[in-house]
């Protein structure tokens, strides 16, 4: 397991261990006591793109569809595909063989582009040393569900004792206030969540059930909040 600094709401923290919480497994498809292989299969070719076809019969070329299939290459359309290697494009189509320059944009919440710039380095924020701290945002849990599209969900785990205590008393205070708190890293505990160098930035929401002496302490990471979009007259 992977080690989480966090605080509590009084700003004590602890090192303790967590896991992202796996979905259930969906149903497997086929036949009672069969096994269902899955292949890949190649369903078209270079020659049998639009481009080439304009260039082959001109922009109306429907008749030449019905008279000789050329939108199909009978070499290789249907053959089983094996391992496979990324590569990059231009915008002609043409393979690149050297990385293209990757540039960063900035866009508003509106979604139009505010600025172009080269990526910057983000170091992660997640660790042992630095904490993950409270905020004095909460949300009630039914509200948080409505808000927030998420990612990812991790569970907080004790290590001994002590940390078991101190995750519990998080995970009840939630749990009795049906509430979850927003949670930030960084030296101020302000900042969003970024758990390797250059990693995707989450907001973390934390959230405690308990059963008895039972708990689970759950954050839940999001890169999305859901708005109703403005109405248009």
């Amino acid at each position: 397991m992977r080690k989480i600094r966090i605080a509590n709401e009084q700003g004590r923290d602890a090192t303790v261990a967590y896991e992202t919480v796996r979905a259930e497994a969906l149903p497997e498809l086929g036949l009672p006591d069969e096994i269902v292989h899955f292949r890949r299969y190649l369903v078209a070719a270079p020659i049998t793109h639009h481009d080439h076809l304009v260039t082959a019969h001109g922009e109306d070329y429907s008749q030449a569809l019905v008279e000789g299939d050329p939108e199909v290459d009978l070499e290789v359309v249907g053959r089983a595909l094996g391992p496979t290697d990324d590569v990059f494009l231009d915008n002609t189509g043409e393979v690149l063989f050297a990385p293209p320059e990757i540039v960063e944009i900035v866009l508003a919440p509106d979604g139009s582009e505010n600025a172009r710039r080269a990526p910057e380095d983000v170091p992660a924020n997640v660790n042992e040393l630095l904490p993950v701290r409270w905020s004095k945002m909460t949300l009630k849990r039914a509200a948080l569900a409505r808000r927030f599209a998420f990612r990812r969900t991790l569970q907080l785990h004790h290590v001994d004792g002590l940390t078991y205590d101190f995750l519990y008393g998080m995970a009840k205070a939630l749990h009795d206030a049906d509430e979850a708190v927003y949670v930030g890293g960084g030296e101020n505990g302000k900042e969003a969540l970024v758990f390797q160098d250059n990693g995707c930035p989450y907001r973390g929401f934390l959230e405690g059930r308990v059963d008895g002496a039972k708990y689970q302490l759950l954050l839940h990471l999001s890169s999305l909040e859901l708005k109703m979009p403005e109405a248009t007259s």
